[in-house]
């Protein structure tokens, strides 16, 4: 099972899809991209380019086609949709693909309508494919560029972690295989909540040291609750937990880290929004916190991110629950 597959189908035409095939193909597999229909198909042939990473040329290898007009028929299919979109494009794929075929999916997000994982949709639509999920430090400009990135890959079974990789992964892109599902999904979904916080505090100039100490806290969290569901510790310490929490926290290519920097600064949920860059932590939120809850959880800073973009609390008034919490051992 460690022999890579050749063909890789890569589902989105979007930022991370697009990244995620230019990588592949230059690691000598054949790749085909597949945009939602036929005029955004056309558009990015043309173009050669993905409106939504201007400026990175789609490798000349790597074909373009419609899933409107064609079924993805790849040894390896990649899930390059919004967390919140991949339900649809899965079950656009039932009765499609062969029996055991390995669906990954690329999203960090939990569907906020049923809490349900990525991996819980594609087993759920697709009952006949092998759900995976990719996850880590990456940004899709990076990955595109040839920008050396490590990330993890995980599926529930050891062998077709392996193959994954080695059919994914090359000197640039470096992918862990895992065999923690749950806790890289987790990890993914998590981290983009807490760098909204993150983003909150640097626009709200509250300093370095607040930053590092919010980071820190939403760690905390995000292992309590990784724990809760049953995730690795190392996971979570690892790539797609602590590593890619680091990235989101800190940079501003980070749209969630950019949404909350836009909050902080004093724009309203509805303004911070309209960036025309998805931010999976504003959907997650909310369906983060309940999940805690359901587990009784703490997750404060969670929480009050949840509050002020479902609730409409004001940032002053979020800010000033966290600092006047009870003090505590740390943990």
């Amino acid at each position: 099972m460690t022999a890579a597959a050749s063909r890789v189908a890569v589902l989105g035409a979007g930022a991370w899809g697009t990244a995620l095939a230019n990588v592949i193909a230059r690691a000598g597999r054949t790749v085909t991209l597949f945009a939602r229909d036929a005029a955004t198909a056309a558009a990015v042939t043309a173009r050669r380019e993905s409106r939504r990473l201007p400026g990175v040329t789609i490798d000349q290898r790597i074909a373009v086609a419609a899933l409107t007009e064609r079924r993805p028929d790849g040894d390896v299919i990649l899930i390059a949709v919004p967390a919140q979109a991949l339900r649809d494009t899965v079950s656009g794929l039932a009765g499609a693909i062969a029996p055991g075929t390995p669906v990954v999916s690329c999203a960090k997000g939990i569907e906020r309508t049923t809490r349900r994982f990525m991996t819980e949709i594609i087993a759920e639509c697709l009952p006949e494919a092998v759900p995976a999920i990719l996850s880590g430090p990456s940004f899709a400009a990076d990955v595109a560029r040839g920008l050396p990135t490590a990330v993890t890959l995980a599926a529930p079974d050891e062998a077709m972690a392996q193959m994954l990789t080695h059919s994914l992964g090359s000197a640039a892109f470096r992918p862990y295989h895992s065999v923690d599902v749950r806790g890289v999904e987790i990890g993914g979904a998590a981290k983009n909540v807490l760098a909204i916080a993150t983003g909150i505090v640097t626009g709200r100039n509250l300093g370095a040291s607040a930053a590092a100490a919010l980071t820190t806290r939403g760690f905390a969290e995000l292992m309590r609750f990784g724990k809760s569901y049953g995730a690795q510790p190392e996971t979570l310490t690892g790539l797609s937990g602590l590593g890619d929490l680091i990235l989101t926290c800190t940079s501003p290519q980070s749209r969630n880290f950019s949404l909350g920097v836009a909050l902080g600064q004093g724009r309203s949920v509805d303004e911070a929004r309209r960036t025309g860059q998805l931010a999976e932590g504003a959907f997650t939120a909310a369906v983060l916190v309940d999940m805690a809850r359901t587990r009784q959880v703490e997750m404060p800073i969670a929480t009050a991110v949840s509050a002020v973009l479902d609730a409409g609390l004001a940032i002053d008034a979020a800010i000033e629950a966290l600092l006047t919490r009870p003090f505590r051992a740390e943990g």
